[in-house]
């Protein structure tokens, strides 16, 4: 049988970088690339709900709901069979970004969501998870002149809340979560995550031929 495949979550704010840099890092692995929300029919549906500002409210406990719905079917219909053929996976965005989103930015229970996604991932965790991290102002910057989706729309200190809310998901888990320097050259940074994908995750998978 295949080994299991390693998972790697990157993690961060809208404009911190994060889905170049998760596309960067599977072309490198050549693993996988995959993101949530929407990465499965049902879930472009869910993302739609989410995201598009002219979807209907959501309470917020509807909102993480939706989430760790997309979640499961992600789980169910992309992660978990890949990783069983031995594939390495790279998503844009798993578990941190509910706990930092509807937790530390919505003011959700910790532990209630923690358990919400536990239930939805049915255990499924990142072998690593890599944390985009760059101030806010530069992410407002970098999306200057974009339509913001219906979380963006919620200001700036909500998404200081967010931030502050990952790294210390980050500094409370160091064997699981390795903060990195989004700001500078895309590649300068697709370099430093490499670098510590190599560190932590080794041997990486043999490239495609």
């Amino acid at each position: 049988m295949s080994r299991r495949g390693r998972l790697i979550a990157l993690e961060g704010l809208d404009g911190s970088g994060k889905t170049t840099q998760a596309r960067l890092l599977a072309e490198a692995l050549g693993a996988l690339s995959t993101a949530e929300p929407g990465a499965t029919p049902f879930g472009e549906r869910v993302r739609d709900l989410l995201l598009d500002p002219t979807s209907p409210p959501l309470s917020i406990r509807a909102e993480a709901l939706l989430v760790a719905a997309d979640r499961a079917q992600h789980v169910t219909e992309v992660l978990t069979p890949a990783l069983a053929t031995g594939r390495w996976v790279v998503t844009d965005r798993f578990s941190g970004s509910t706990l930092a989103y509807q937790g530390y930015g919505r003011g959700l229970d910790l532990e209630e969501l923690r358990r919400l996604v536990d239930w939805a991932t049915g255990g499924v965790e990142p072998d690593l998870t890599v944390l985009v991290d760059v101030p806010v102002h530069v992410t407002r910057r970098r999306r200057d002149g974009d339509s913001p989706d219906r979380l963006e729309r919620l200001g700036d200190e909500f998404k200081e809340r967010v931030r502050s809310g990952y790294q210390e998901l980050a500094e409370s888990n160091p064997a699981n979560w390795v903060i990195v320097d989004g700001e500078g050259d895309v590649f300068e940074v697709a370099g430093r995550i490499l670098e510590v994908v190599t560190a932590r995750l080794a041997p990486l998978p043999a490239p495609a031929r």
